[in-house]
């Protein structure tokens, strides 16, 4: 890993290096936080999550080189009052990720720390990406979709689990589903809420995975948002599209999955099915989908 002295990430991996992590590789540098690759002794590499990111760093840097950093990140410094509530927000992470059982398809948190700028926690390093490429993957390849919906059925058990502790995720799409030995594992708590406190702001929106209710009332999200969200994302796995006029693509969903999925897109959060039944289908058509046709019923 090669950075230039003037990348602002720079300043991130010194402060990781100075609490005695070896920095591997830079996964990620967006504008709130930093994906790095580490490793302590002969121990595993694992995934650090600094909550310091490109709208923070710029106002650690010196004067004279503030100007030459921005080159290589577009980015809208911070205020100080700004950066002490994402600090607050990026412990918030921290405290829901850390309540979640590491067993099950929700990607845990192994430590955490601080340095006198950030905090940070490490979790296992899954080593089969995200969930992208197999998306853009299913244009050529959508008569064969067995491992895509084996992953996603693993993410709703994840989403089950975490709305059994209480937690609503808020953010599930493509770049937060990880893969970890075919598994699929839900990951990134950084929007998610407890349903018992309302958080954020009551407006949001619009993005292609997020519900309609985000326009009203994303504080209070449901857990009838996760499924809505997942429901997006098989849909755009399963039929290559975005849905929209109507789901009018929905005949490329396997039969048995067909009104799980439409009923999971219902605009009422009250109408979807629970994130248990939406698993069940899944896994379900996932197993049809891996059993030769030959052998069917």
């Amino acid at each position: 890993m090669r950075l230039h002295p003037l990348h602002p990430a720079v300043w991130v991996l010194d402060h990781i290096r100075e609490t005695g992590w070896q920095v591997h590789d830079l996964l990620s540098f967006t504008r709130a936080s930093t994906l790095v690759l580490v490793s302590r002794g002969d121990a595993p590499a694992v995934v650090l999550k600094a909550g310091f990111g490109s709208n923070h760093v710029l106002a650690e840097l010196d004067e004279d080189i503030r100007k030459a950093s921005y080159g290589f990140y577009w980015y809208a410094e911070m205020t100080e009052d700004e950066r002490a509530l994402t600090r607050e927000d990026f412990r918030h992470e921290i405290a829901v990720t850390r309540a979640v059982p590491p067993d099950g398809h929700v990607v845990p948190l192994l430590q955490e720390g601080s340095t006198d700028r950030f905090d940070w926690y490490t979790m296992p390093y899954c080593s089969g990406g995200n969930f992208r490429p197999l998306l853009a993957a299913t244009a050529c390849d959508r008569d064969q979709p067995g491992a895509g919906l084996g992953i996603l059925a693993d993410v709703a058990e994840g989403l089950r689990q975490l709305h059994e502790h209480g937690i609503v995720h808020r953010d599930v799409y493509q770049e937060n589903i990880l893969i970890s030995d075919g598994h699929g594992m839900i990951t990134d708590l950084g929007a998610a809420r407890r349903t018992d406190t309302p958080r954020g702001p009551a407006i949001r929106g619009p993005e292609v995975h997020w519900p309609p209710e985000y326009a009203t009332s994303y504080d209070r999200a449901a857990p009838a948002a996760d499924t809505f969200s997942l429901a997006v994302l098989a849909y755009r796995f399963l039929c290559g599209d975005i849905p929209r006029h109507g789901h009018s693509r929905l005949d490329a969903v396997p039969a048995a999955l067909r009104p799980l999925i439409a009923a999971a897109l219902a605009p009422a959060p009250e109408n979807r099915p629970s994130m248990s039944e939406l698993r069940d289908a899944l896994r379900h058509t996932a197993d049809l989908a891996t059993v030769p046709s030959a052998h069917r019923n």
